[in-house]
């Protein structure tokens, strides 16, 4: 029997030259005959279809191989409900379409809720659906925590068969579920696996890996950073330094202060500010002493007075404040404000028995000239850093005042200030509840022009108020004759952190919108999105009833 010589190669050349080039191989005339031959160039991608089909045809199974080592141990940890699997092949493939013919968002964005609900009820996918969730790590490494736990003993056994998911076994150690064994878990010691990866591991995965640690066992953390704290270069070491601020603690003190001798600028900055975060220690008290000096109240009790420092010496510069500033800003307030941003915030209550509000009340001066006030800006950022920086709860509700207020009948403007970045960094310092009524009270008045950081540091899925007063809001801008882009930032959000609760008000607002218009396909997409979140977040939960 004559074996028809293959034609994929020649054609590929071909279509690689270009038909004009290279006509149609002599080796696809066999094939010729089901393909039009006027149009060399569709002729040409017609054989390369059925070549491909002929070739599968003809393939012959490869041998068997003996099963590499054990099999993978048993995962105790009861399997997706059947609805919930089939959710989880969706987002996987980032298919679109599902309840009620709606378009949906971007499933890739669901899924990281997806995977932190699953593992949070301690569930484990089909093992027909770890190969997909491993690639999905892969491409993603903001999922992989969440993937390589769900994945299990069977997740780690497969990628110790195939390279490209050998991230899998320089993750930490995850057990089946947030439990005991969860690498998250705060009674999980650390173990030979911690080591490993911190030897092995890229750096993005050490960074990672670090971080984790640090969330259950700050100490062990800190003995592995010092382990090899000499050999790091210094952008490393300034990225490994700034993950101690999870678990940070008296006790990582000696290593920060060391840290102020480094050769690295930056290195030596963020140690400071670590250091400014733990209030009794040797650097917060300097910067105090520092704070106090340039900050008093007026004999008279009414107003404060300011007396910048007039140089930065060479103590300054070793507790991180930089000689020149990076700001643009004239020497003495840079000075002045990373002083005062360094010391801890009880100094001022302790030595004035006012409260932070009565303090942001009092007038400020230059002590040169009290009646000047060109200090009273310079000191509130710089309390505000310091508010954001030392997680003071007191001083940031301070700080940022009363939520905003519709004004009363004919009072005219709102009341409440308009707010940008800083403040939304205030805000995330308030508890969760407080932080979302807050940010649902200025909503309510200003809208969401600006409300777009301040959403940012809200705990998801938001709270029904706020999600009511964002929803509101949307239904403002679309009645005022606004674009949908103009909020898409906003928009995204709300996708995979709105209340799903709000899906019959969503889809109020596209069943009233002008039909084809451009809120009218917005508002139909959202609601298509809350609806498929709720779906998909029962699916994982009716197990537990």
């Amino acid at each position: 029997m004559t074996l028809t010589p293959d034609p994929w190669e020649p054609l590929r050349t071909s279509a690689l030259l270009g038909t004009d080039r290279r006509p149609l191989p002599p080796t696809a005339l066999p094939l010729a005959d089901a393909v039009d031959p006027s149009d060399p160039a569709t002729a040409l991608l017609e054989l390369a279809a059925l070549a491909t089909v002929r070739r599968r045809a003809g393939a012959l199974p490869v041998p068997a191989t003996e099963p590499p080592g054990p099999p993978a141990p048993e995962d105790p940890r009861p399997e997706l409900p059947e609805a919930a699997a089939r959710r989880l092949a969706v987002l996987l493939g980032g298919r679109t379409g599902g309840t009620g013919g709606g378009t949906l968002a971007n499933l890739a964005e669901l899924l990281p809720q997806w995977l932190a609900t699953a593992r949070a009820e301690g569930l484990r996918p089909p093992a027909a659906l770890i190969p997909g969730l491993l690639d999905a790590a892969r491409a993603r490494s903001e999922l992989r925590s969440d993937a390589v736990a769900l994945a299990g003993p069977l997740g780690r056994w497969l990628a110790a068969q195939n390279p490209d998911w050998r991230f899998v076994l320089r993750t930490t150690a995850a057990g089946p579920t947030r439990g005991p064994n969860d690498p998250d878990d705060p009674d999980t010691p650390a173990g030979p696996d911690d080591h490993r990866l911190w030897h092995e591991g890229l750096f993005a995965e050490r960074v990672t890996h670090l971080t984790m640690l640090r969330r259950r066992d700050p100490a062990a953390g800190l003995e592995l950073l010092r382990s090899t704290w000499p050999t790091e270069r210094a952008e490393d070491r300034l990225l490994f330094l700034d993950a101690l601020q999870d678990g940070l603690s008296p006790a990582d003190e000696p290593f920060l202060e060391a840290a102020l001798g480094d050769r690295s600028k930056n290195v030596r900055a963020t140690a400071a500010e670590l250091l400014s975060t733990l209030p009794d220690s040797a650097l917060a008290r300097r910067m105090a002493e520092r704070a106090r000096a340039a900050v008093r109240l007026a004999d008279s009790g009414t107003h404060l007075l300011v007396t910048p420092p007039a140089e930065c010496d060479e103590r300054m510069q070793r507790d991180g404040i930089a000689p020149k500033s990076p700001t643009g800003r004239g020497e003495r307030a840079w000075w002045f404000g990373e002083v005062v941003a360094a010391a801890p915030l009880s100094v001022w209550s302790a030595d004035t028995g006012l409260t932070p509000e009565q303090l942001l009340g009092l007038r400020v001066g230059d002590s040169v000239d009290e009646t000047s006030s060109s200090w009273a800006d310079d000191l509130r950022e710089a309390w505000a850093r310091a508010a954001v920086r030392q997680h003071d709860a007191d001083w940031a509700r301070a700080l940022l005042g009363p939520a905003p207020a519709p004004p009363a009948r004919g009072a005219g403007r709102a009341r409440g200030a308009r707010v940008t970045g800083a403040p939304a960094k205030l805000l995330a310092v308030l508890p969760p509840e407080e932080r979302a009524a807050w940010t649902a009270a200025f909503i309510e008045v200003h809208g969401l022009a600006e409300a777009f950081q301040l959403l940012g540091a809200c705990a998801t899925p938001w709270t029904p108020p706020l999600s009511t007063a964002v929803v509101t809001a949307l239904a403002r801008a679309a009645a005022s004759g606004a674009y949908p882009w103009s909020h898409s930032g906003v928009l995204g959000m709300t996708e995979r952190a709105l209340a799903p609760g709000t899906a019959a008000a969503v889809e109020e607002l596209a069943a009233g919108a002008s039909p084809d218009s451009a809120w009218s396909e917005t508002f139909a997409r959202l609601a298509g999105t809350l609806r498929f979140r709720a779906a998909m977040l029962d699916e994982l939960t009716v197990h537990a009833g």
